[in-house]
């Protein structure tokens, strides 16, 4: 999460915003509430937020899936772009960020689309894998723990349907996964999730630098 696109000038940025963001007023109060907060800066930007729908509206989705749910920005931002009968199942671990999104969802009366399950991502993926919901998902979105990464991944295309996308965040990671010197857990397993895809057949690929940098990976 990252809630500004990385290397832009607040110049620019102010033009972005005054000549294309639409953003739901509950987003906009969703995002001044979270700013202030410990990890504020962890939201998605809305101009992330507003690719994400369009590529929610443009795959036609209505079963969708969230990997790190944070205060519910992304969330929400998926339910509002999806149809009456669309669900959202958001995965998080932390009953207090999510209880902001909460609200806000109840809000913008989307809380019959959003399926929050408060338990560990691997294990709800898992469980929606046994059940039998593998190749039903439209669209998956991942930006959570960052030593997870890989396995998300592969439980996402799992999931998905072919022509399914899954979109994985803070792929720049502060510009820390470009800079080889920097071997943390977390910054290596960005990186490493990032050759992976890279040379991965099963789908086709764009790597953005809207936000923290977002990979676009399509289901083949």
């Amino acid at each position: 999460m990252s809630s500004k696109t990385w290397g832009m000038s607040d110049e620019i940025r102010a033009y972005l915003h005054g000549i294309s963001l639409r953003e739901h007023p509950v987003l906009a109060k969703l995002r001044e509430a979270t700013k202030p907060l410990q990890w504020g800066g962890m939201q998605i930007s809305p101009e992330q937020g507003q690719l994400m729908a369009l590529l929610v509206q443009l795959l036609g989705a209505r079963k969708t899936l969230e990997v790190g749910t944070f205060t519910g920005y992304s969330a929400l931002v998926v339910a509002l772009a999806l149809p009456g009968e669309g669900k959202v199942i958001a995965c998080d671990v932390s009953e207090e960020w999510t209880s902001i999104g909460r609200s806000h969802w109840a809000e913008a009366g989307m809380t019959g689309k959003i399926d929050l399950r408060l338990a560990p991502a691997l294990e709800t993926l898992d469980g929606l894998i046994r059940d039998g919901a593998a190749g039903s998902f439209d669209f998956a979105f991942i930006d959570a723990d960052k030593k997870n990464y890989d396995g998300y991944y592969e439980r996402a295309l799992t999931l998905l349907r072919k022509g399914g996308l899954v979109a994985i965040d803070n792929v720049l990671w502060g510009g820390k996964t470009a800079d080889e010197t920097v071997t943390d857990e977390d910054t290596s397993a960005i990186r490493a999730l990032n050759r992976k895809v890279h040379v991965d057949k099963r789908v086709a690929l764009s790597v953005l630098p809207v936000g923290d940098g977002l990979t676009l990976a399509l289901k083949l």
